[in-house]
């Protein structure tokens, strides 16, 4: 976190709270960032504080019902988050000051809501509600919750995915699967709840003796295991995101029953997964998912290619139920893996990099489980090499080929020229940004390089040139993450040494950083006499009055006639004369981002009228991909110092011009001469004042500052 965010978050925390006076933010800054670590709070540790603060809580229940269903939606820093509260738990002093603000918050809430809630009538306490009304009352409650509670259809939520996606790629087209594929409930391997197709007619079960309910039995979990309603077991309708559940016909005999009822859950968590696969083998729901849901069809073959094993037992009467349950359970365990990766997946609405992360999590935490751990590690492969091969592009070549917005990297449209125009341009750290939750957690350390790493490939490549990392390596996901480390930091150094060298060498920056100077603080000497005794009758006028023109014929002029003239760029220095004084543009500077921005911006601007000195300056065309570094924040920066030195080099040319000037008084005799002494002095004075403060500035300050810059520049890497 850097030390703006945590300025930032400290200001609204102590905003939130109400809190005024004291010692203010300051204070609190310096503790944390005294306080910081580097790293993140374990498992154990949060597991703890989890412990903890259930324990604190009046309703612990609740509390631990809440963890867990924020924890199966993938939610970010919730451990960090619940390790907080649970130091919070033990400051006696903090919690009595926080229920405190918490009690003061309400009862302003509660004032001002009852002043706000004019026209909103209470009924008073004797009138009463009839039997009628009260029942009416019941019923639209009832509809309203039930409405809430219903999730969005599916064919919704493909179209709201479509059609961000086809914003996000206008020239690009998404494939979509053809309608029939989701009108035809038949082609889906789940069951078809509400549809009668059976025409047999079923024999009453408790009718029948105990062998003939067991092969009865063993024949209706074979269709059901595969999706398919039986006679005496049937799927139930689903309601949002439940588990399936099923109903077994009550005459079964109870020690058949019992079985049943423990074979069936491998029946609900197949009906998940398949669900889960035919929901996200849909374009819409991005590559990654697409991956994961094509893992786990294969996993779901072979438990196909099992049942259908096991029926060929059936059909030559050797499959028993006792037999059916022991075939099964080793199946069992890998179907609930895949039906609990698939609901949380489902819950937390995750694509790309999230659900990365949530797999990632998952096969962690089935440390110790090897079985467990290889399966989530397969699956967590299978889904990665999507979202690997677009983190290869990007960090291999500085292209984002992301259709689906599943890449922590996002692209924005920008114009580069922009750069020049605006002083607070974005343009580098907006172009390109970092999507906070599509990063996958093996990934988050090495976000930021990740995102520097295409930026400076996409500059190079944006200026003509194609380039390709010579260290490119395919990314494989794997538990040890020091091996995307060390091919994320190859990358980086490749592309950071591509750009430093193409600035430096191809595009001359230091060459250009010498040209800024020879102009902004006044290096060329003669070529500033040359021009100050050109334009300084036109810079006397006032700012309305001066032909730019002119101005810049005479800049030309001055050029050609000193040294100057040696200088490649020197047709890149432009005149710009400002709509306001130095003094002026400083305050405009100083409050950007600050409560004053509008006002001094809206501000009329100063009623004495500018003249040519006071507005005038320099500019500097700079191409891409120099204004990246030579952009309109340092330019300004520059002119601001050139028109500071530029009217203390105006102010000693009009002591100069006294000093000429007082040669008159030579003429007069001595007694008459004594009454200038005084003057004569006060304008000497003046002048080693002003001569003496450009030395300062120019020999003391920006000449030392200029070669650390240069020696700098010299051994970057």
């Amino acid at each position: 976190m850097s030390e703006f965010r945590i300025h930032h978050d400290v200001n609204e925390l102590l905003s939130l709270l109400r809190v005024h006076g004291g010692e203010g933010a300051e204070i609190y800054i310096d503790l944390l960032q005294k306080n910081r670590t580097p790293y993140v709070t374990t498992t154990v540790s949060a597991h703890s504080a989890k412990v903890k603060i259930a324990e604190f809580s009046r309703t612990p229940e609740e509390f631990l019902k809440k963890y867990d269903e924020l924890k199966s939606k993938n939610t970010r820093h919730l451990d960090s988050l619940v390790y907080l509260l649970s130091k919070l738990t033990e400051d006696k002093e903090t919690l009595q000051y926080l229920q405190q603000n918490a009690k003061e918050r309400a009862e302003l809430a509660a004032n001002s809501s009852a002043s706000g809630s004019t026209n909103f009538s209470i009924p008073t306490s004797t009138s009463k509600i009839s039997p009628q009304e009260l029942e009416e009352l019941r019923k639209q409650l009832g509809s309203v919750a039930a409405s809430s509670s219903v999730l969005q259809p599916l064919e919704l939520t493909r179209k709201i995915l479509r059609d961000k996606q086809k914003k996000r790629n206008s020239g690009q087209p998404i494939p979509i699967f053809p309608s029939w594929v989701y009108e035809r409930p038949a082609l889906v391997g789940d069951f078809l709840t509400g549809v009668n197709l059976s025409t047999d007619t079923t024999v009453p079960i408790g009718t029948l003796p105990l062998a003939s309910q067991e092969s009865m039995i063993v024949e209706d979990l074979l269709y059901v295991l595969i999706g398919v309603d039986g006679r005496y077991i049937t799927a139930q309708p689903l309601i949002g995101r439940q588990s399936r559940a099923f109903a077994v016909d009550p005459n079964l005999d109870l020690s058949i029953k019992e079985l049943v009822t423990r074979i069936l859950p491998v029946a609900a968590s197949y009906s998940a997964v398949t669900r889960f696969i035919e929901e996200k083998s849909s374009f819409e729901y991005g590559q990654v998912n697409h991956a994961l849901a094509a893992a786990m069809r294969t996993l779901i073959k072979e438990y196909m290619i099992l049942i259908t094993q096991l029926e060929h037992l059936q059909r030559q009467g050797l499959l028993s139920l006792q037999k059916l349950w022991f075939y099964i359970q080793p199946t069992m365990r890998t179907l609930e893996i895949l039906a609990s990766l698939a609901t949380s997946v489902d819950k937390g609405e995750c694509m790309g990099g999230s659900t990365l992360s949530l797999l990632h999590d998952k096969t962690f935490n089935y440390t110790g489980d090897s079985q467990a751990q290889e399966l989530c590690l397969y699956l967590t492969k299978a889904a990665s090499v999507p979202y690997f091969e677009i983190l290869e592009k990007w960090i291999y070549r500085g292209i984002i080929n992301d259709p689906y917005s599943e890449f922590m990297v996002e692209e924005h449209e920008l114009q580069k020229e922009k750069i020049q125009e605006d002083y607070n341009d974005k343009y580098w750290d907006q172009r390109y940004t970092v999507v906070q939750q599509q990063i996958p957690s093996f990934l988050q350390k090495m976000a930021d390089k990740i995102l520097s790493t295409g930026k400076y490939l996409n500059v190079v490549r944006e200026c003509g040139r194609d380039v390709t990392c010579p260290v490119a390596k395919e990314v494989i996901y794997t538990l040890k993450e020091r091996a995307y480390v060390e091919q994320i930091e190859k990358a980086y150094n490749y592309a950071s040494k591509v750009l430093l060298d193409f600035l430096m060498e191809e595009k001359e920056l230091v060459a250009h950083l010498r040209s800024i100077k020879h102009y902004f603080l006044m290096d060329q000497g003669d070529f500033f006499v040359h021009f100050m005794d050109l334009t300084e009758e036109e810079l006397k006028k006032p700012v309305d009055d001066i032909i730019t023109t002119r101005l810049e014929a005479l800049l030309e002029l001055a050029l050609r006639m000193s040294t100057a003239n040696t200088d490649p760029f020197k047709d890149d220095l432009k005149i710009d004369l400002m709509p306001h004084d130095l003094i002026t543009q400083l305050l405009r500077v100083l409050a950007i981002e600050t409560k004053q921005e509008k006002a001094i911006i809206s501000a009329d601007p100063t009623e004495l009228s500018l003249s040519g000195l006071e507005a005038f300056s320099f500019d500097y065309i700079v191409k891409w991909p120099l204004s990246l570094i030579i952009n309109r924040k340092a330019l300004t920066r520059y002119q601001m110092l050139f028109r500071h030195m530029f009217y203390c080099k105006h102010v000693e040319r009009q002591l100069c011009n006294v000093w000429i000037s007082n040669k008159t008084a030579k003429q007069f005799s001595l007694h008459s001469a004594k009454w200038f002494a005084g003057a004569f002095t006060l304008r000497q004075r003046m002048l080693n004042f002003v001569q003496n403060i450009q030395y300062y500035m120019m020999f003391e300050v920006m000449e030392p500052t200029w070669h650390i810059l240069e020696k700098n520049l010299k051994l970057v890497s």
